[in-house]
């Protein structure tokens, strides 16, 4: 058997109408920004693998979790393919800390459309998606 896709969850965390991205490092795409997120493990839901990555990579927790869509993201030069499923989610409690330095620089709020670059092939990807781009631009307004 050959390679085979991988499957990648990204939580949309949204608080005051702003959604969390973090600057990859050490990792394929280093220098990006992205959404927190990571694999989802065998047995494991995609909601609890959400709060996981969420907590384990920002110490926060997350509620209101809901299906976003998906992406097909295939990294040539790294020579890896994910299909990565997006959540929408509000921000919960705790503070947000940076608690795997060695795998980002650092996490920060942005507005929809204040997004920064450069971004992750997965956040690019889903941005060429204009119905799931509506979908979260409402939710992170309050409005989804």
């Amino acid at each position: 058997m050959g390679m085979r896709p991988l499957i990648g969850v990204a939580a949309i965390v949204i608080k005051d109408n702003k959604v969390l991205l973090g600057k990859r490092k050490n990792a394929h795409g280093a220098g990006t920004w992205a959404f927190p997120g990571g694999h989802l493990e065998f047995n494991e839901s995609i909601e609890a693998c959400a709060k996981r990555e969420v907590f384990e990579e920002t110490g926060m927790h997350i509620k209101n979790i809901r299906y976003g869509t998906f992406t097909n993201d295939i990294f040539q030069k790294d020579q890896k393919h994910y299909v990565t499923l997006f959540v929408i989610s509000e921000y919960d409690k705790g503070a947000l800390e940076l608690k795997e330095p060695e795998k980002c620089e650092k996490w920060e709020w942005f507005f929809w459309n204040e997004l920064p670059e450069p971004k992750f092939l997965p956040l690019e990807n889903l941005l060429k998606q204009k119905q799931a781009c509506l979908l979260i631009k409402k939710s992170a307004a309050g409005l989804g």
